[in-house]
């Protein structure tokens, strides 16, 4: 199956900006995360199509993928 991906902030630097990839079923949002080797721990905020997930949230067909990383700063 289908789904989009997009990154965001520093998740960008050497991987891309938004991909279309086929994956299989029952692929969850934190499959995608280990794939792309992003350490959880750097992870902050999980978005399918619009609305926040949990990353053991199964992906479907044509579903959009957004990851953010966390925010530090002051």
């Amino acid at each position: 199956m289908k789904i989009t991906l997009k990154l965001f902030a520093n998740f960008r630097l050497g991987r891309f900006k938004i991909k279309e990839q086929e994956i299989p079923m029952s692929t969850t949002c934190g499959d995608m995360v280990a794939a792309l080797t992003i350490p959880l721990a750097e992870i902050g905020i999980v978005l399918v199509n619009g609305r926040h997930a949990e990353l053991s949230q199964t992906l479907q067909e044509g579903d959009i993928l957004a990851l953010f990383p966390l925010v530090g700063g002051g």
